[in-house]
């Protein structure tokens, strides 16, 4: 099947400010991630940015970039207005590959893509997995999802859910009888949607919990996920996370 692929990407950051230009291994974060988004099947592979440091240093790796507002509250209005501009058919699937991912592996790509085909009443496709160590369930960088029989998202929140009322009082290990599940920050969304998006008014759980799939389910909108057939592999998001995707990619070059 053809789908297109748009990495979000800005340079400011509370955590890590120019985190697309981080040095990792000798590229750029951003490099890493383009490359990987180039290993999947994609047709097209478009960087969706608001600054120019960012735009020179794609360039100069031989990415597409497109130059977009630099007041989205999110990354999907981002991809919304890369839609727009690039004229893509209402029925084109747009991948949204996140910008600190260095190590997704395309096959990730490649599965969003094919389930938002599949299931055609969906509004949005993503991955998810199961959470094994306790300590990810209490924190708050790793985002928790609930879903329903078939599959599609009841709630996402960086708070641990379901909050097993009897158990966690008592203590912070895993239930058994309940898996919890990490959801996988990796987005498919046919053009059509992007744009009903853009213009769907953000609402306060999004803002509040700083996740842009609430404000999909708050305006009653539907998000199927499948579980991811192979690790997501470390993403980006403290100080942490840098030195250990450093000393990974750093081993494998």
């Amino acid at each position: 099947m053809s789908f297109k692929i748009v990495i979000p990407a800005r340079y400011a950051s509370s955590r890590l400010p120019g985190k697309p230009l981080l040095d990792i291994a000798g590229k750029p974060m951003i490099q890493h991630v383009y490359e990987r988004a180039q290993e999947s099947h994609a047709s097209e592979v478009i960087i969706a940015t608001d600054d120019q440091r960012i735009e020179r240093v794609a360039s100069q790796f031989g990415a597409d970039v497109c130059m977009t507002n630099a007041n989205h509250p999110s990354g999907t209005d981002r991809l919304a207005e890369v839609a727009a501009a690039r004229g893509f058919a209402a029925d084109d699937i747009i991948v949204n590959v996140q910008g600190d991912e260095p190590c997704l592996p395309a096959t990730l790509i490649n599965q969003v893509a094919d389930d938002l085909q599949l299931h055609t009443d969906a509004d949005m496709a993503t991955l998810y997995c199961q959470i094994q160590q306790e300590k990810h369930v209490f924190d708050p960088n790793v985002v928790k999802v609930v879903m329903d029989s078939q599959g599609y998202a009841l709630y996402f929140s960086r708070a641990p859910i379901p909050w097993m009322r009897d158990h966690f009082n008592k203590e912070s290990t895993l239930p058994p009888q309940l898996p919890h599940y990490r959801h996988i920050g990796l987005y498919g969304y046919r053009a059509s949607f992007l744009t009903h998006y853009s213009e769907l008014t953000p609402c306060v759980l999004e803002q509040e919990e700083s996740l842009e799939q609430l404000r999909a389910l708050f305006h009653g909108k539907k998000i199927h996920l499948t579980a991811a057939t192979i690790s997501s592999g470390h993403g980006v998001d403290t100080e942490q996370d840098l030195i250990a995707v450093r000393e990974l990619l750093a081993n494998i070059k």
